[in-house]
């Protein structure tokens, strides 16, 4: 695979190409595209996600416009492929052309429509894009009544909480405790518990605060690092 990928055809044919119809079944299953899922009608050919990030850097000319038809594809490994090459374009770009990514990031987000999706993109092009500048339309996001909105919200803090902010996450989070869908919950609960690998003070008080009505998927994600006495404690509501 070594061949550079110049069109947006020649980056399916070769997804195409590469796909397994027995990953493609598992990815299907494991993806939630069933009648009635969160998912519903995602179609699949089947790829591991480092062949898809090979791809990607082999498409490495493609262009703003030419990565977000290939986001509008039907196929969740196009949109994923897309992403990569997304976040990648975005952090060799200078400024200006970091705003034209960022802005066509959030114009498309009905089809960043899948946890993976999000959690591969949203911290390195939304976060970072907001790290110096007004973070408000996070809480906006965070509003939406778009699943995948809400989790860019959190997801995006990441970038925040790597460089020791934890303000935005605290903010977010707060917002989403009554949320009523599992891959929120899961998502909140990440990102604390991330934030606490780096401040356990500031998580404990978080959680000190609102444990007691946290949705229980994001409590135990959470607390998933603390020593067993403290985790007993959150769960048994005596912390």
């Amino acid at each position: 695979m070594s061949d550079d990928l110049t069109t947006v055809d020649a980056v399916r044919g070769e997804l195409k190409r590469l796909g397994n119809p027995e990953i493609a079944a598992h990815s299907a299953r494991f993806f939630k595209s069933g009648p009635g899922e969160y998912a519903e009608g995602d179609q699949f050919y089947g790829i591991r996600v480092p062949v898809q990030r090979q791809v990607a850097r082999r498409a490495k000319s493609l262009n703003l416009e030419q990565i977000v038809e290939l986001l509008h594809s039907p196929f969740h490994e196009e949109r994923l492929t897309a992403l990569v090459m997304m976040v990648n374009l975005f952090k060799k770009s200078d400024p200006p052309s970091q705003e034209r990514i960022y802005d066509s990031y959030l114009a498309n987000t009905r089809f960043i429509n899948n946890w993976d999706l999000v959690d591969s993109s949203a911290h390195h092009i939304v976060g970072a894009f907001l790290f110096e500048r007004d973070r408000s339309i996070l809480s906006r996001l965070a509003d939406s009544d778009n699943l995948w909105e809400r989790r860019i919200a959190i997801i995006a803090t990441y970038y925040f909480i790597k460089r020791d902010q934890y303000m935005d996450t605290l903010l977010i989070a707060e917002m989403l405790l009554g949320d009523t869908h599992d891959l929120i919950h899961k998502a909140v609960g990440w990102m604390l518990r991330e934030m606490g690998n780096r401040n356990r003070d500031v998580e404990t008080a978080f959680l000190q605060r609102h444990y007691s009505g946290m949705p229980r998927t994001m409590l135990r994600y959470a607390i998933e690092k603390y020593p067993e006495p403290e985790r007993q404690a959150f769960l048994k509501g005596t912390a």
